[in-house]
Formats: structure tokens, C-alpha cells, sequence
């Protein structure tokens, strides 16, 4: 596919029990999800290795089995192909953020039944990525659910594409309604007042971790995603893996103290698996080399993205 290569790391072809031995290079049929890597952290307002995520997710895939014993549940049956990883250009950000947009819309409109997964990469990603799909769908409308310590609304003008401007490049873009877009996880002293005046402005529904957690979070997060699916035709949900306190997630770019816990993602993630309005998912902000020497960080992130594909399989069932 255009834009698309294959993946750096990957496991040989075999038959088992484990993440690395399910997951099969992408093929011509329609499968239940299709992942796809965009290494890249240029665009990154701080100095990042994001783009290496996507390679050291696939190689931890071999330290998680396809069982999930909490729901007593083998996740095999739910067909996961791999891409492989949007060529990024050297230097240049905005052809690499073009060839994201190009993949994406690509790859939506070929397995338009598929659940799409972008591993990032910086947060810029998302934005790409959103614009790829109102290309391949632009009479409908998306919403953007964003499980994030930050707005990330600072204004492209000063910054450029970078990670902190992902949201408000959509919305001034026309991409998307401030109204169509819920950030659930924002706590402390880490957004600037102009960037929540901008929020309330547009509209978005920022939601603190601290109001999330009197309901409890993945119940919260629930009933926001059930709600923005009434108004919208799709929702993309974006995880920046900053939304976890720093004691659980060291290897984060902007880590900070006060997030989520690895349980409360973990758990609305399996509620957001579970509904079917949620097409598209990306995780991002994740970076390799601010990790600890057990890789605690990036298994976290592998564990998340089980825990969605968790509630996939349990909505294919019908519980």
C-alpha cells in the first residue's frame, strides 16, 4: 500500500499461543483490526523517541499470551493484521504527516469494516490521521474521544504540526467540532489558561480526572463515549499514554504526577472496546528511551491495547 512499509521489527511467521505468533502481516482479506506504526517524534514540542514505539510494541509482543485470565478468554479469535509502518521522510515533518493522512485514508477505505490502530509516534499523529479519515468519509461526522493529561490545542501558528496542536489543527480546520471532541483525564497545573479559554470557546468537554474518578473512570468514560455517539457517525479515540501518573508511566515525554492509574485505563479501555460507535483507536507519547531498564512503560502500552482488543471480543459476544 502507498506510504506503507514493512514493519522494522518483526516476528518470524508461527502458530502459539503468545501476541507475536497472532498477529500476521496484512493480507488482502477484511480482518477484525489493522495496525499500523508511524514512527516519528520531530514534530515533538519536547525532545522525544516516540518513533520508536511502534517498533519496540512488536517486539514485547512475545512476552503477552493471546489469554486474557481476568475474563477467562482467548483473544485469538479476533483477526489482527499488521500493516507495518508509514515511511516517514528524514527531515521534512509535513510530507511525513501527509504520508500519514494518505495511509490512513487508504487503509480506511480498503477495510472499511476493520477497526483501525495507529501506534505513534508523537501526538501530531492524530491529526493526520483524522484528516485521512474525513477524506475517506466527508459527509460524516467524527468525534474524538482523547484520554489525555494535556488540551493540546496550543495554536500551530507559533508551533508548527507538533504534539500539542493536534486537536486544535482539527477543529480550526474544519475537521471537527469543538463539541464532538471529550478529553477525559486532565488534572493539575499542566494546561495554560488561554488553552482552556480556547477549549471553552470551541466547546470541547474537558472532563478532570478528578470529576472522572467520583464516578469512577471507566464508568465515566462509558457514559461520555455513549453520549458522543449520539450526535456523531464515528469516534476516534486517541490514548496519549501521558495520561498516566508518572510513577506508572516513567517513559513518557511529558509524564507528570497526579494521572491514572495502569487499572483505570486498562479498564475504560475494555469499555471502550466495547462500544461500536469507536472505529479508529491510536496510542501515542510513548517513548522507549525515558523507560525503565524492564520496559515497564511499553508494557503497559502493550497491555492497554489488549485491553481494548478485550472489549472488542467481549462486544462479538454479545456480553
Amino acid at each position: 500500500m502507498k506510504h506503507l512499509q514493512p514493519p522494522e521489527w518483526s516476528w518470524r511467521d508461527a502458530s502459539g499461543d503468545f501476541v507475536h505468533q497472532w498477529v500476521k502481516p496484512l493480507a488482502e482479506q477484511s480482518p477484525d483490526m489493522v495496525i499500523y506504526g508511524a514512527p516519528i517524534s520531530r514534530s515533538s514540542i519536547s525532545v522525544s523517541g516516540a518513533s520508536l514505539y511502534p517498533m519496540e510494541f512488536r517486539k514485547l509482543w512475545k512476552g503477552f499470551s493471546t489469554y486474557n485470565l481476568d475474563e477467562d478468554m482467548d483473544l485469538s479469535s479476533y483477526i489482527v493484521r499488521d500493516a507495518g509502518d508509514v515511511v516517514m521522510h528524514t527531515t521534512d515533518i509535513l510530507m511525513s504527516h501527509e504520508h500519514i493522512e494518505d495511509a490512513t485514508y487508504e487503509l480506511v477505505r480498503t477495510f472499511d469494516r476493520s477497526t483501525t490502530c495507529l501506534i505513534g509516534g508523537d501526538h501530531s499523529v492524530t491529526a493526520c490521521a483524522v484528516r485521512g479519515l474525513k477524506k475517506a468519509y466527508p459527509d460524516e461526522r467524527i468525534g474524538i474521544l482523547q484520554l489525555d493529561t494535556h488540551l493540546d490545542v496550543r495554536d500551530p501558528a507559533d508551533l508548527g504540526p507538533a504534539n500539542g496542536t493536534p486537536i486544535r489543527q482539527l477543529i480550526d480546520g474544519g475537521t471537527v467540532y469543538g463539541e464532538d471532541v471529550v478529553n477525559i483525564g486532565l488534572h493539575g497545573y499542566f494546561n495554560a489558561a488561554p488553552l482552556v479559554a480556547y477549549a471553552k470557546e470551541h466547546g470541547i468537554r474537558m472532563i478532570t480526572l478528578r470529576k472522572a474518578r467520583e464516578l469512577g473512570v471507566a464508568q465515566c468514560v462509558e457514559e461520555q463515549l455513549k453520549e458522543l455517539a449520539q450526535r456523531v457517525d464515528r469516534v476516534y479515540v486517541t490514548v496519549d499514554m501521558d495520561v498516566l501518573d508518572i510513577a506508572v508511566a516513567p517513559g513518557v515525554p511529558a509524564s507528570t504526577p497526579g494521572g491514572m492509574t495502569a487499572e483505570e485505563l486498562f479498564q475504560s479501555l475494555v469499555r471502550i472496546g466495547q462500544q461500536d460507535a469507536v472505529r479508529h483507536i491510536d496510542f501515542v507519547c510513548l517513548d522507549p528511551t525515558r523507560d525503565v531498564p524492564t520496559s515497564a512503560t511499553v508494557k503497559t502500552g502493550v497491555y492497554a491495547w489488549l485491553e481494548f482488543i478485550t472489549g472488542r471480543v467481549l462486544s462479538q459476544r454479545g456480553i
